[in-house]
């Protein structure tokens, strides 16, 4: 079983050229990227992680985690607490960072922040849930009553080199709070497995690790076990940080680097810890991956970068920060990925060195429905751990559609119904599935992109369809 990932995924994209999806692709110096849509029709994907299992994971911020085969892109839910999480859809708070038990073999648990209503107040938790193998169960609440507002709730979570958890908070708003010590927002935090305080944090008796944040939403390590994170500024001064266990990073007295009088005289006071480089104006920095595989040589000891790309849009991308031998600075940026709207998340298969985005769709604070988009270097083979490869599956052919054409389903539909999408999340066609091929007529539709969708007892699959 041994190379079943690499030969599934080479098999489908042999199969999907071969019905004429047009395949693209993206050429850097050497190395040739194709893309695949995974998963169509999510609603606002906040965090996406390649998890121990080998499995996509996603939080969709309106309060679910679903669990996502990579080969076939069925989906499945493993949680919905859309009922607890506020916000989640219209507005800045929902469910967000996610992260699993470093030794999740042994231990199943998965870690996850949310925002909740409490009266006329919204508040943050931070929280763990057990893993059977199908769904999270028995809630426990690790950190609660984090004041949350609807803007600036982080969260990233993290788990550290030293088994701990780590997790951003945002200032809801209210600045003042980045510098008070009595206070757990515009931090990050450091947190025992099960929620209390570890004895050697920098600050005793306290979960701070680091403060003078205003909103970090990217976590992640890079090499020789150093910390980085993604910050969004205020109209201006978007921060990449190299974190320092203890440092003030300066909001809300600094905004990017140490660079006016006012500035200066704090920074020389406060030991301030400058960003390793900023953007102004502002492009709504967002999830951060450290990419270090020969799959694609050109990124090599560099962190990949979601961009939202600000409230009024035009900056969206992937930006690709390449660092220098020790991580100290950031040498140069190059942008890819500009045509899919707002980028909120990105993660790597850490054998086949497959990348993946999350889309957020055209607008703040997000709308949907929403992609998880792979990019792989098909020329590139490896042995890599089994990954379950199911009978699921839904393709449609030819892809771009100019009429009439065919879709077959795997026979586990049959008896269920299936959906055509528009990206306004509207149902333009509904049949029941009668057989495993059926045809499809698209002449009555407007051209444009649009995503079929089809579920049974295993989960969901989607897939976007041209018509032209």
């Amino acid at each position: 079983m041994n190379k079943i990932y690499t030969i599934a995924l080479s098999l489908l994209f042999v199969l999907l050229i071969g019905q004429n999806t047009e395949a693209q692709t993206i050429t850097l110096d050497s190395t040739v990227l194709t893309q695949r849509d995974v998963a169509t029709g999510l609603q606002i994907p906040w965090e996406i992680l390649w998890a121990p299992d080998n499995y996509i994971w996603t939080t969709e911020r309106r309060g679910r985690v679903i669990r996502i085969n990579p080969v076939n892109g069925n989906q499945t839910v493993v949680l919905d607490i859309a009922s607890e999480v506020e916000g989640g859809v219209n507005g800045e708070p929902g469910l967000m960072g996610m992260a699993f038990h470093p030794d999740f073999a042994n231990t199943p648990k998965v870690f996850l922040v949310y925002n909740f209503a409490s009266g006329w107040n919204t508040l943050e938790r931070l929280v763990s849930y057990d893993w059977n193998g199908t769904n999270l169960s028995n809630e426990v609440i690790l950190i609660d009553d984090i004041p949350g507002a609807n803007i600036h709730n982080g969260s990233r979570l993290l788990i550290s080199t030293d088994g701990k958890i780590l997790m951003t908070t945002g200032d809801t708003g209210s600045s003042n709070l980045s510098q008070n010590m009595n206070s757990l927002n515009g931090k990050l935090l450091r947190i025992n497995l099960d929620g209390t305080i570890p004895d050697d944090n920098p600050m005793a008796n306290s979960y701070i690790y680091s403060f003078g944040h205003r909103n970090a939403q990217g976590l992640a390590y890079g090499a020789n076990g150093q910390l980085y994170s993604s910050e969004h500024g205020a109209q201006q001064s978007d921060e990449f940080n190299r974190i320092v266990e203890g440092a003030n990073h300066g909001w809300p007295t600094v905004q990017g680097a140490c660079n006016t009088s006012t500035e200066i005289n704090y920074c020389n006071a406060n030991n301030v810890v400058e960003p390793l480089k900023e953007w102004s104006p502002c492009i709504a920095v967002n999830g951060i991956e450290y990419y270090n595989h020969p799959a694609i040589p050109e990124w090599e000891n560099s962190f990949l970068m979601a961009v939202l790309g600000g409230l009024s849009g035009g900056a969206e991308r992937i930006s690709i920060l390449h660092l220098n031998a020790d991580g100290t600075t950031i040498e140069s940026e190059d942008q890819y990925f500009d045509n899919f709207g707002r980028l909120r998340d990105v993660c790597v298969n850490p054998e086949t060195g497959c990348v993946y985005i999350a889309t957020n769709g055209s607008q703040y604070p997000g709308t949907t429905p929403n992609r998880i988009i792979e990019f792989c270097n098909l020329d590139y083979l490896v042995d890599v751990d089994d990954v379950e490869v199911t009978d699921q599956f839904v393709e449609v052919y030819p892809n771009p559609l100019t009429g009439q054409g065919v879709i077959q389903f795997s026979a586990g539909f049959v008896g269920s119904t299936y959906q055509l999408m528009n990206y306004s999340a509207q149902v333009v066609m509904s049949e029941k599935i009668t057989s495993t091929t059926m045809t499809i007529n698209t002449r009555s539709l407007p051209t444009g992109a649009y995503y079929i969708r089809a579920s049974n007892d295993k989960g969901l699959i989607s897939k976007t369809i041209l018509v032209k």
